[in-house]
């Protein structure tokens, strides 16, 4: 853009590109004054404005660097006849606001909400699961032996064993809240590891802290045992008492008022349960008194 304006007699070119201002002096002989200009001073030139010429404006910041958006020289209102830049951070109109939109995957959407889904049950199931745990405080039974007799103990030299054995139980339910059914029992007897006789125990329901007295019959008549197994009862039994052990298992469910939990699988084991047999007689009782057995689901 050109701009021109006379003051003092001399003639100013105003060369106003985008980026920087530039001011150009023409110079005119005195002898040559323009006479248009001073015939009257206060008339405005035509063609110009009025109003004085905008100063230049910097494009260097405070700290001495160039501004990435320099500003013009001519603001609005002036006769610059350039628009004004857009703003750095413009935001235009879209008439279709529906074009370029990425839409979401159906999949991954899905996945997304069934694993909220699946946390927020989790979540619900694990804190009802402890508050009732809290209430009631569910404790597994006590299971303690309170006598085993053996009767008709005989091993044949073929490895052969008979015998009966009688096991006398105390269980005791230590929950305050909480009822036990025990819905079936199985019960086996045993010389170290290997397996002499089982049995069934008719099943029976508990009250809260209560004691119940079962009892487990056992009868062995001509197992066979491995050589091993018949040395060892013939080395026990020269020493004056054999070691037995006896094992149950039942399925039991817990009751609290209206409330039942499912059925757990709990398992008795009874080690160690020395009994005087001797090589000169066929049975013997419970040698050390009563018993603790170890329980666990």
């Amino acid at each position: 853009g050109l701009s021109l304006a006379i003051f003092n007699s001399y003639p100013k070119f105003y060369l106003c590109p985008f980026t920087d201002c530039l001011i150009v002096s023409l110079l005119v002989p005195e002898s040559q004054p323009n006479t248009t200009s001073m015939e009257n001073q206060s008339r405005p030139v035509t063609g110009y404005p009025a109003t004085g010429y905008p100063q230049a404006q910097s494009n260097t910041n405070p700290n001495g660097y160039p501004s990435a958006h320099p500003s013009y020289c001519a603001t609005a209102g002036t006769a610059y006849p350039y628009a004004a830049p857009p703003p750095p951070h413009a935001t235009y109109y879209n008439p279709n606001p529906y074009y370029g939109q990425a839409y979401p995957n159906p999949r991954a959407t899905f996945l997304r909400r069934l694993f909220v889904i699946l946390i927020t049950a989790f979540i619900i199931t694990g804190t009802i699961g402890f508050i009732i745990w809290l209430v009631l405080r569910p404790r597994i039974p006590e299971v303690r032996v309170d006598s085993v007799a053996v009767s008709n103990f005989n091993l044949s030299s073929s490895s052969l064993i008979s015998g009966n054995w009688d096991v006398r139980f105390t269980v005791r339910n230590p929950n305050h809240k909480i009822t036990l059914y025990y819905d079936r029992i199985e019960a086996s007897v045993y010389y170290k590891s290997e397996l002499l006789s089982e049995t069934a125990v008719p099943p029976f329901v508990q009250g809260t802290k209560n004691e119940t007295a079962v009892r487990a019959t056992f009868a062995a008549s001509s197992a066979y045992v491995e050589g091993s197994v018949a040395n060892g009862m013939n080395q026990d039994r020269a020493r004056g008492s054999v070691g037995f052990s006896v094992g149950m298992s039942t399925s039991v469910r817990f009751k609290a008022g209206g409330w039942w939990a499912r059925r757990r699988f709990l398992r008795v084991y009874c080690r160690d349960l020395t009994v005087g047999i001797t090589s000169n007689n066929s049975g013997g009782t419970l040698v050390g008194g009563p018993k603790q057995c170890k329980v666990g689901l």
